[in-house]
């Protein structure tokens, strides 16, 4: 059986802060269900709750060289939902408040890298692949190129690349090329990790990994161009025939309309009217006049600019002079916060401003919204798209990346289609979207088979998986 290592900095349910967490949480499942050997590896963080290090047992205690420091390295496994997980354990790094933003990071995931290559012996687990996922884990790529290959038990090992958002980049001094990662001086040229004049982690991940991989077809080819390039696009071009793009999908078991415990009553794509009563549950707990005549509109997000935020602050007074009624669940930019507070003041009986994070309440609003907004200025993926429309809330999104991939306009001559979608980066182009799909709202037989079509779409990880068994298996044929 193949055999491959994950390697990340975050995943669900131990520690995340966005989506790279829902795919390291999910995807190897998927995988093991193609007969691939699955296992992760991932720092072991004081967040990780005492329900999961309760049952971790230690497998490998090493002392791991990071330049001139020698430091403790504590390997702990657990068995969970039937994949083996491996934690580095070292509380100087990676016992702290939050998973990122401190001052060192360069040398913490530094030490993550140098520790996961000098463990996996002790482990008993040489990979046929190692499957790196974004800039903390970058470094690796290099590590093995130019220091583990010539060993005998790591010469046959390909890495896989996996850029789930290329605007985070891990940039940092050239100093530490030798004084933490500890890799010669010829890999700084512009075919290695330099980067003006710079250590680029996520850089030396695609410049020493065999084949990268990104979360959606149009991502992977819109990163090679210089709106979306981060600097990058000339480098990603040059090795455009190593991309692939792959689109993410999401946890059926974990969000699955007929058996979530969060949302206020179970249904199906056969029964949507039960979906009604989550509406008017959610409009209740949210302090909005109930009812259905009018469209809710859900908007669950990082409240930053990327996400097309201001877009809506353009159009604000316009969307909301419309039969509507708004409800907003992130956290993010002052701006944006002070946006959708401001306009829950004025309009009260419209919109719903809730800054914070609930992810109870997130599966509320996916289960009661009629509407999924998403207007996004670049989307490797989403993936608050693909549950909306595993929950019937029909997304209107901007035609970009992951979005364009998953979501196809809905076409009222032949009845086909799954959402409501616009181009340009334009306010009142995605105005205008949001009124089409409020105008078919009116017609409800129309509207009921948009829901159910929405619904009966496949957003699992099921074909995505088999397209990395087969990379995997590509890679490693002869």
């Amino acid at each position: 059986m193949l055999k491959v290592l994950f390697v990340a900095s975050e995943a669900a349910p131990f520690a995340k802060t966005g989506g790279l967490g829902d795919v390291i949480g999910s995807l190897p499942k998927a995988l093991q269900q193609q007969a691939v050997n699955v296992r992760v590896i991932m720092p072991m963080y004081s967040a990780i709750s005492a329900e999961y290090t309760g049952q971790m047992i230690k497998r490998a205690e090493l002392t791991v060289s990071i330049g001139w420091r020698r430091q403790y390295c504590g390997v702990y496994e657990l068995e969970y939902q039937g994949i083996t997980w491996y934690f580095v354990d070292n509380e100087y790094y990676f016992k702290r408040d939050g998973l990122y933003g401190h001052y060192d990071e360069a040398e913490r995931f530094a030490y993550f890298c140098r520790s996961v290559l000098e463990a996996l012996p002790e482990l008993d687990f040489i990979p046929d692949i190692i499957h790196c996922h974004d800039w903390q884990t970058g470094p690796l790529a290099a590590m093995l190129k130019e220091q583990y290959l010539a060993r005998e038990d790591y010469s046959a090992v390909k890495t896989v690349f996996t850029i789930h958002n290329l605007m985070y980049q891990g940039i940092f001094p050239r100093e530490i090329l030798g004084d933490l990662l500890g890799l010669p001086g010829g890999v700084f040229t512009a075919d290695g990790l330099e980067f003006y004049g710079q250590v680029n982690f996520l850089k030396s991940g695609l410049a020493f990994s065999d084949v990268l991989t990104t979360v959606s077809r149009s991502y992977a080819r819109e990163i090679q161009q210089p709106y979306c390039g981060e600097r990058l696009d000339g480098f990603l071009t040059r090795r455009q025939a190593d991309i692939h793009g792959i689109v993410n999908g999401i946890d059926y078991d974990l969000y699955n309309p007929a058996s979530d415990p969060a949302i206020y009553t179970n249904y199906t794509w056969r029964g949507t009217t039960k979906r009604l009563s989550n509406k008017l549950r959610l409009q209740a707990e949210l302090g909005l006049p109930a009812g259905t005549d009018k469209p809710l509109i859900g908007i669950v997000s990082r409240l930053v600019s990327s996400k097309g935020l201001d877009l809506i602050a353009h159009v604000m007074e316009d969307l909301l002079a419309s039969e509507v009624q708004l409800v907003v669940l992130g956290t993010g930019e002052e701006r944006f916060e002070h946006l959708f507070r401001e306009a829950a003041e004025r309009h009260p009986q419209k919109v719903s401003a809730n800054i914070m994070f609930s992810d109870e309440l997130a599966h509320k609003i996916y289960a009661g919204s009629d509407l999924f907004l998403m207007p996004s200025r670049f989307e490797p993926c989403g993936i608050g798209q693909l549950i909306a429309l595993r929950y019937g809330s029909i997304p209107v999104v901007r035609e970009v990346g992951g979005l364009k991939d998953t979501v196809t306009a809905f076409n009222p001559a032949t009845g086909t289609g799954n959402g409501f979608s616009f181009f340009n980066y334009n306010a009142h182009e995605m105005l205008n979207a949001v009124k089409a799909a409020t105008e078919l709202y009116k017609d409800r037989t129309q509207w009921a088979k948009l829901v159910k079509t929405a619904m009966r779409g496949d957003y699992s990880w099921q074909s995505s998986a088999a397209e990395y068994r087969r990379l995997y298996e590509s890679l490693t044929a002869g």
